[in-house]
């Protein structure tokens, strides 16, 4: 009865301050631009396959493999954790049990990934410690990005050896009638050997929960947020092809208004106040945006294909994406307070996104291409350009040259219309 109001204790604190930080994050969106969800059919079907079946992370055949068997882990290992948290309320052993071959299955499937993804967190920590991987270097990536995902792995791979540990010590518990198949555990508990293996189960059984709990509130302070925010991120992916370059809705109706003879301009203009041209800040992007911005592993895979990174540019598709979710961090605060009126005289436009960067994407699309989350950098990218030619003028010399010439010539070059086929006529 104590473990069980303990237990309590400690699952409601771990709820509370997960329900607040989650308050905290979610009121943010608010503030964002609407996006419209449709064809929730194949949504879902996306999902299944990209966020689920990882197919996009297989694109780096090593790390994708590896990271693929932590995720189908985890999901596996959910069921477990499941099974704890009705154990430590209900003071029930294994509750689960009842569920025959199918638990059997469960729990030897959960107990050989909880060692597979052991070996692999340590894996990826040489990788960042020793191997000098590119992608994961980058001027967005201070020293706090790097401690981030070291703590994070750590933190996971103390998450399976408890684990193992408490499997290994129910074995011991109860070596001749135990609930489940646990073939790494019964191996490993061979070479184990202790008086009093139930001091130990309960150890291990409390670290492995309690663990959870501590890095469930640790993930959204951190990149790893991604394991909330990515299935919710493939989710709201964009279905039109990657190319594709959305209108906006009151330019559309300004070029409508002016095709039609019979249009009252007065009227249109009473209806909606016009909003701001392109994004200028955080506010003026998409709740999906935003969202993509919690959801960003900052794994550098967009990046590391970007041609204008490759090249020398500043531009880092990344970065981007991380600027967004940093700027709402700083500006959210102010906005709970005062609304959208509040200024803290700072912009995602200049003062985290320079000019230079947002004209050196050339829209490849390859960033989009290769994140395994389909996260659109493109459309940030192009959002804060158009900000920078409708409200401020502020293009590149070479495309306000282009402007004007299909303003005056109705073409991009500087030739009248008259003067076009002058060319032809020595022929």
């Amino acid at each position: 009865m104590v473990k069980q109001v303990v237990f309590a204790f400690v699952f409601l604190l771990t709820l509370g301050v997960f329900a607040y930080t989650m308050r905290r994050i979610f009121a943010y969106f608010r503030f964002t631009r609407p996006y419209p969800i449709s064809d929730w059919g194949k949504r879902f079907v996306l999902t299944l396959k990209v966020a689920i079946g990882q197919t996009k992370i297989f694109r780096f055949p090593f790390a994708g493999f590896l990271h693929a068997i932590v995720l189908w882990g985890f999901l596996v290992i959910l069921f477990g954790s499941l099974e704890m948290l009705i154990d430590g309320l209900f003071g029930t052993e294994r509750v689960f049990s009842f569920l025959g071959w199918f638990y059997d299955a469960l729990m030897a499937s959960g107990d050989v990934f909880a060692l597979l993804i052991a070996i692999i967190t340590l894996i990826f920590i040489a990788r960042r410690l020793f191997f000098g991987i590119r992608r994961f270097e980058g001027m967005e990536m201070k020293a706090v990005s790097h401690y981030d995902a070291l703590i994070a792995l750590l933190i996971i791979f103390f998450l399976m050896v408890s684990l193992l540990g408490m499997n290994i010590f129910y074995i011991r518990l109860h070596p001749e009638d135990y609930a489940g198949v646990y073939p790494v555990s019964h191996w490993l508990s061979s070479f184990v050997h202790t008086s009093n293996p139930r001091f130990w189960h309960e150890f291990f059984w409390w670290f492995h929960i309690i663990g959870i709990f501590v890095f469930a509130n640790i993930l959204p302070y951190s990149k790893h947020f991604h394991v909330f925010m990515s299935i919710p991120s493939v989710f709201v992916s964009r279905l039109e092809p990657l190319g594709y370059i959305d209108n906006m809705p009151a330019i559309t109706k300004e070029v409508k208004l002016m095709l039609d003879p019979n249009a009252d301009f007065a009227s249109s203009e009473a209806e909606e106040e016009i909003q701001r041209f392109g994004a200028k800040d955080v506010e003026d992007l998409t709740w999906k945006n935003y969202l993509n911005s919690l959801a960003c592993t900052e794994c550098g895979r967009c990046t590391s294909v970007c041609p204008a990174n490759l090249t020398g540019k500043i531009l880092s598709p990344r970065k981007i994406i991380m600027n967004v979710r940093a700027r709402m961090k700083e500006k959210g605060p102010g906005m709970i307070k005062e609304g959208l009126t509040y200024d803290d005289g700072k912009a995602l436009l200049r003062d985290y996104i320079t000019e230079e960067e947002l004209w050196a994407c050339t829209l490849c699309n390859a960033c989009a291409q290769e994140c395994p989350i389909n996260i659109h950098h493109p459309s940030i990218i192009i959002d804060l350009r158009r900000y920078l030619v409708m409200e401020e003028a502020a293009a590149p010399a070479e495309l306000n040259a282009v402007f004007s010439n299909i303003e005056n010539n109705g073409a991009p070059w500087q030739y009248a219309q008259d003067d076009r086929l002058q060319w032809t006529e020595a022929l």
